[in-house]
């Protein structure tokens, strides 16, 4: 079967700081029509830092869109300043968020965070053999944090307790634990 579906027209409904939304029309594999509210998004990277003592860095941040302090693994979006190396991005964010630089950066995995209404694609990576950073950028506009470091043992209880419950942190504990079964 054929699941494509075909854009007959799309209308920006907006354009934003850090997303853009709109509407498409549809012909769907049967014939019959539909709308799709679509999220638009920069690419992201997330990032699993573990440090010298084997424990992963979690930064602890409000998020206005659930409403409270969520537990998650430093990340952000791409943007001009990256020229298109996510690399870039994995340095420039850890450096801004936990004021570490890594002397090794892997790529682990990729995915859609939420392909349901968002078109965002995260690149997950490894950051080890982590030092402090010589000169601090300044954090985003906003952005408070408080960081904390928690073992794969403790991350995966976090994770049944519903302490983590952001997908792209449980991503990257999920893959760390396949990592170290290896």
């Amino acid at each position: 079967m054929n699941f494509e579906e075909k854009v007959l027209s799309t209308e920006e409904i907006y354009d934003g700081a850090i997303i853009n939304v709109e509407r498409q029309t549809v012909e769907l594999p049967d014939g019959q029509t539909s709308h799709r509210e679509i999220v638009r998004h920069a690419k992201a990277v997330g990032i699993l830092a573990i440090n010298d003592q084997d424990e992963m860095i979690l930064e602890k941040q409000w998020r206005a869109p659930v409403a409270k302090t969520v537990l998650e693994i430093p990340a952000g979006k791409v943007d001009e300043r990256d020229e298109a190396d996510l690399k870039h991005a994995v340095y420039r964010e850890l450096n801004e968020e936990i004021r570490l630089v890594p002397d090794h950066v892997e790529k682990l995995c990729g995915f859609y965070s939420s392909v349901g209404f968002s078109d965002e694609f995260m690149e997950l990576y490894l950051a080890s053999g982590l030092k402090p950073v010589d000169d601090e950028l300044p954090r985003d506009k906003g952005e408070f944090l408080e960081l904390s470091t928690v073992s794969l043992e403790t991350a995966l209880a976090m994770i049944k307790t519903g302490e983590i419950e952001d997908a792209k942190t449980i991503t990257a504990i999920l893959y760390w634990q396949m990592l170290k079964q290896k």
